[in-house]
């Protein structure tokens, strides 16, 4: 008996709806990018998101939780579309206990969602467990009545989650038998076999030991359960599909492609493939831009750029040579929108995002094409059967040319890529990419273990400016010890502070903290994971210990130009988003003492026109005097009020809200002014690009923004003060001046015609006459090309039958000069014949028409010799 056949929204609201009802707490899916993960460069797990919880760093909003999480991966990209069991985006179901509910629990509400809700047959299921698994099994075979022999065993490669040393534990999977039709006609065929007939669809991971990393074992005291079932799988086995490409809310998407590149699904092998690859990678990338992806050629960003592309080269196999991927998305959005409801209000964006890449991509792919072209010709004209792998390189790096395309083509005229040349020139490239992330220094001791319990540090620097802290650690070297002498640098970690650590684009403020005669000057603030505040920074004199009671007072004069640049902020973004449309959003920032850097989403350099209206409507809400009103409230209170949050960021229930007296309001953790008129002189510095489709505006506010314009003001009178003028008049005066220097550059030029006529002239009359042709041989010693070419024209419109060559020497450097007129030309003598033969004589070489033709020589001493060659080169000719 077959399975209701539930779509996947169903299936996802039923999985959800149970386990609330099992009394887990319901979380919305975390964002793809990792928040304080620099282990991943996306979510590829539903536990991933999980990892603080697991690890004590974060208390969990609740002992149960259940998600359904989207993930990433790309590890084994080459088989999308190939198999029916890989897809580089997919939705993960899990119920999460966090030292609440164990194995009894996870295995009886397993087996109960999978029979009774989603009504699976359950002798069509069959558990596995880890080999030294007894209580799994007791609990499998006694309480929920599967045979044993219905049980199968399976080794620590299998059954036995576990990631060096740490939390882990074994499994105990659930397999669904499909029926023979999705088997491989094996005898032997049973649970684990590699066909499709078995397949997993629920995975419980009971983490009950902690790995020494030497192979010991010890029972954790707060056991957890991390439950994972793919939903696509879940959809394969109620729809009684071939694939997660063929389940509903896929296929939909894949019919789309269809209609747009009248290919059909099923027609061949190759076609379904590349349908395969272009549904798979349009999914994936509207939830990474959904998500805040923006295409880069490194990290998640260029994750997203070679899906794309990816997807745009199947297009083009498919005979589709326009952009055709960014009208997928809408169906992508409207087959997930009913649960991810924020997909259709960032439709626009997404959109856009997808057409500009594969507009760019159509560019690049023809360049590369080009360049692809000549290599393979270079190859084959060389007799090699092998691409050069650094060539692969150049194409992949350079061009943005991939790889797989490269390879593919390679293949086809029956060669090979020396793939082991391009990984070594990729390693090479990476350890360069590397080295110069070290060159910009890090963090070395955000990591250390203060050994402190959980529970952050108390920030108090909304209100005060100053305050009484207990210091909890100190940290000198890279070693947590009770205390710190003067003359050493170090951390200081306290129970409350005013300084506000470097997040969110902002950075940290600077200030003391003081205890006594014993000053710790301030440089840095940093925020671990754990809510802990960690001050860097030097002890001048005297010493601070754990449990001393100290005051630690910021710079304000410091955090007021911080405040005024991040107000500024907010007030740029209003105004760009009104001059240039709702698709700018925030792509990142850099907030610094009176000075700014904003990066937002647009696809083209902002005009003039655009610029002076940014700046003239950022001036005008300076000049209003808006109040700014900052507090917390509701996540769906701030919504309400239409607060501007970051696509990238994952926001509480609780959150802060930076209203300008409703002319902006935007979700923010950074310091602020209190009305929009302290932030004083605004000024724009410059506009350009940073990626594709990321553009970036520097501002300056406030004493800097007063500075620049101190300068510009010392910079003008002194100018002033050379031409004799007044500021009001100094236009006026520089372009009277221009034109003054315009005339005399005319006056200069009339001599130097005069004078290089009579130069003509003079050449002229000292030719010689050979049959008619008047040949003539001249060095012009430190003249430039232009003024031989100017000569020479001269000379070839004066006189039709002269054949002249000039020479001039400008240090080492020979250059020569030919020119025929066309009664010389139609005897036979060519310039381009004539050039040729005088740098060949000084080691050079020439060429170029019959009438006009330029080269060089390497040696300067021959140039007389090679000049005496062209009387006799002609007589020859004529004769």
């Amino acid at each position: 008996m077959n399975p209701k056949p539930y779509g996947v929204n169903e299936l996802r609201e039923m999985f959800l709806s149970y386990f609330e009802s099992k009394g887990h707490l319901r979380l919305p899916s975390f964002s793809l990018i990792p928040q304080n993960d620099q282990s991943l460069l996306l979510i590829n797990s539903g536990m991933a998101p999980m990892k603080p919880y697991f690890k004590g760093e974060v208390e969990p909003p609740r002992r149960r939780v259940c998600t359904c999480q989207k993930c990433i991966r790309t590890g084994d990209i080459e088989n999308i579309g190939k198999t029916a069991r890989h897809g580089t985006y997919f939705e993960m179901l899990g119920n999460f206990s966090f030292g609440d509910y164990f194995k009894h629990e996870a295995i009886s509400w397993c087996w109960e969602f999978l029979t009774k809700v989603v009504g699976l047959d359950a002798d069509r299921l069959y558990p596995s467990i880890y080999e030294n698994d007894e209580e799994a099994f007791e609990i499998w075979n006694k309480e929920i009545g599967i045979a044993a022999d219905r049980i199968f065993r399976f080794g620590k490669s299998d059954n036995f989650w576990e990631h060096g040393s740490g939390p882990c534990g074994p499994c105990s999977e659930v397999y669904y038998d499909r029926g023979e039709k999705y088997g491989c006609g094996s005898p032997d065929c049973k649970v684990g076999c590699e066909c499709d007939r078995y397949m997993e669809v629920w995975n419980n991971v009971f983490s009950q030991f902690d790995n020494d990393g030497q192979g010991n074992y010890t029972e954790l005291a707060q056991k957890n359960i991390d439950t994972g079932m793919g939903l696509e799988r879940l959809a394969v086995v109620c729809q009684d599909v071939n694939s997660l490409f063929d389940v509903d809310t896929v296929m939909n998407i894949t019919n789309k492609v269809t209609a747009l590149t009248g290919a059909s699904y099923g027609q061949s092998v190759k076609t379904d493939v590349s349908l395969r690859v272009i549904t798979d990678h349009i999914r994936a990338s509207t939830f990474m831009i959904a998500d805040g992806v923006q295409p880069t050629n490194e990290g998640r960003g260029y994750v997203l750029r070679r899906l794309l592309r990816r997807a745009a080269r199947h297009g083009k196999l498919l005979g589709v040579n326009n952009p055709f991927l960014y009208e997928v998305v809408e169906t992508v959005i409207a087959e997930n929108e009913s649960h991810y409801t924020y997909l259709r209000e960032r439709a626009a964006h997404i959109i856009r995002v997808v057409k500009t890449e594969e507009e760019n991509f159509a560019r690049t792919i023809d360049t590369g094409m080009r360049i692809f072209n000549e290599k393979l010709a270079a190859h084959k004209a060389e007799g090699k059967t092998v691409f050069s792998g650094a060539d692969a390189f150049l194409l992949s790096a350079t061009y943005g040319f991939p790889l797989d395309l490269t390879v593919e083509m390679v293949e086809e005229e029956g060669m090979s890529v020396d793939m082991e040349e391009f990984n070594r020139q990729r390693e090479e490239d990476k350890l360069r990419a590397r080295e110069a992330r070290k060159a910009l220094g890090d963090l070395g001791w955000a990591g250390i273990d203060l050994g402190l319990e959980n529970g952050g540090t108390e920030f108090v620097g909304y209100t005060e400016n100053t305050c009484e802290a207990k210091v909890l650690a100190v940290c000198v070297g890279e070693e947590v010890c009770g205390s710190i002498a003067g003359g050493e640098k170090g951390i200081l970690v306290l129970d409350k502070t005013p300084f506000y650590a470097e997040m969110g684009g902002q950075v940290a403020d600077f200030g003391t903290i003081t205890m006594g005669d014993s000053v710790f000057t301030v440089n840095n603030v940093q925020k671990d994971k754990g809510g802990k505040y960690l001050h860097y920074g030097v002890l001048s004199a005297g010493s601070i210990k754990v449990d001393d009671v100290v005051c630690a007072s910021i710079d304000v004069e410091r955090r007021n130009a911080i405040r005024r640049a991040h107000s500024a902020t907010h007030l740029l973004q209003k105004a760009l988003t009104t001059v240039l449309g709702d698709h700018v959003h925030q792509a990142g920032s850099l907030v610094l003492p009176d000075r700014l850097r904003f990066d937002f989403t647009h696809y083209s350099a902002m005009t003039a026109e655009e610029m002076a209206q940014v700046d003239a409507i950022v001036q005008s809400a300076i000049l209003e005097g808006y109040g700014i009103d900052t507090r917390e409230m509701p996540i769906d209170e701030a919504k309400a009020l239409g607060a501007t949050a970051l696509f990238s960021e994952k926001y509480g229930d609780t959150v802060r809200v930076v209203n300008m007296s409703g002319y902006s309001i935007e979700l923010c953790g950074g310091t602020h002014l209190d009305n929009t008129a302290k932030i004083g002189p605004f000024r724009i510095e410059s506009e350009g690009s940073v990626a594709s489709g990321v553009r970036r505006i520097e501002a300056v506010t406030g004493k800097e923004c007063l500075s620049d314009m101190a300068k510009n003001r010392e910079l003008i009178y002194g100018v002033c003060a050379q031409l004799k003028t007044k500021p009001g008049e100094l236009a006026d005066r520089i372009r009277s001046q221009m034109e003054e220097v315009k005339d005399l550059k005319r006056i200069i030029e009339g001599f130097k015609a005069r004078e290089a006529a009579g130069e003509v002239d003079r050449f002229l009359f000292g030719s010689r006459n050979v049959s008619g042709v008047k040949v003539l041989t001249a060095a012009i010693d430190g003249a430039d090309a232009n003024k031989l070419r100017q000569m020479g024209d001269m000379l070839r419109d004066k006189e039709p039958a002269v054949a002249a060559v000039l020479s001039s020497v400008n240090g080492e450097k020979v250059t020569f000069l030919a020119v025929c007129g066309k009664e010389a030309v139609a005897k036979g003598i060519k310039a381009g014949d004539l050039v040729k033969l005088v740098c060949t004589a000084c080691g050079g070489s020439g060429g170029g028409k019959p009438d006009s033709a330029m080269g060089g020589g390497k040696d300067a001493t021959k140039v007389d010799n090679a000049l005496a060659l062209v009387d006799d080169f002609v007589v020859s000719k004529l004769n």
